[in-house]
């Protein structure tokens, strides 16, 4: 059982760990937004720092990595977005920092980190919610990245399934919100076209990876 649950720990970290990678290429390179919400990417730099704090002080360190790594990426989408958007982002991502982001603070104070962990882990649904919002006020969502969201669909499977084994309510409730939010954009992503699913069919067809199937003949 130790051994099954190290394996999730070791997935779940690096994809959370390349979760946001793919979205980050996407705004640096296209320098496109449509569809993607700057309160989600203040939000998210937040809650990862707030999952720093709690993964050293529970303790849980296999959260450390990815939450400093995803801290990383975030802060450099927050970047992009005001470099190529201007400062007409920074009222979104002050509000996702330090309105959204701010929610566990009271409830460390009360109850230290024991209720302020499993606050935290509620939050991930907050920290998903502009987003799913973004994608659903408009058809436009040629800036949202189809990888981000389908790496993230497992990522939260993986938390869900380890936070139940290790009856660590903090990572149950992250793990069954970001399912239910990811689930969300990605339906919305196929409703409106952008096939989310053809990163799967690529991956299949592409030469490298028929090379490195072993031969039936």
């Amino acid at each position: 059982m130790n051994l099954m649950l190290n394996a999730l720990v070791i997935v779940a970290t690096i994809l959370g760990s390349g979760m946001a990678l793919p979205q980050a290429r996407r705004l640096a390179r296209t320098r496109r937004a449509d569809g993607v919400s700057t309160i989600w990417v203040g939000v998210s730099l937040s809650l990862n720092a707030w999952w720093i704090a709690y993964a050293v002080s529970a303790p849980v360190w296999a959260l450390l990595p990815v939450s400093t790594i995803s801290f990383a990426l975030y802060s450099f989408m927050a970047y992009v977005f005001v470099t190529s958007i201007g400062p007409s982002s920074l009222r979104g991502l002050l509000v996702g920092v330090f309105g959204l982001g701010m929610v566990p603070l009271p409830f460390l104070v009360v109850g230290g980190w024991e209720l302020a962990g499993v606050v935290v882990g509620l939050c991930y649904g907050l920290q998903l919610l502009p987003a799913v919002v973004a994608v659903m006020r408009t058809r436009a969502l040629a800036g949202v990245s189809a990888a981000t969201w389908l790496i993230a669909w497992i990522e939260s499977f993986i938390w869900l399934v380890y936070g139940y084994v290790r009856s660590d309510t903090a990572l149950l409730a992250a793990g069954v919100l970001g399912v239910a939010m990811t689930s969300g954009i990605l339906i919305r992503l196929g409703v409106t076209g952008h096939q989310p699913l053809a990163l799967f069919a690529r991956i299949a067809t592409s030469p490298r990876w028929r090379k490195a199937q072993p031969s039936l003949s």
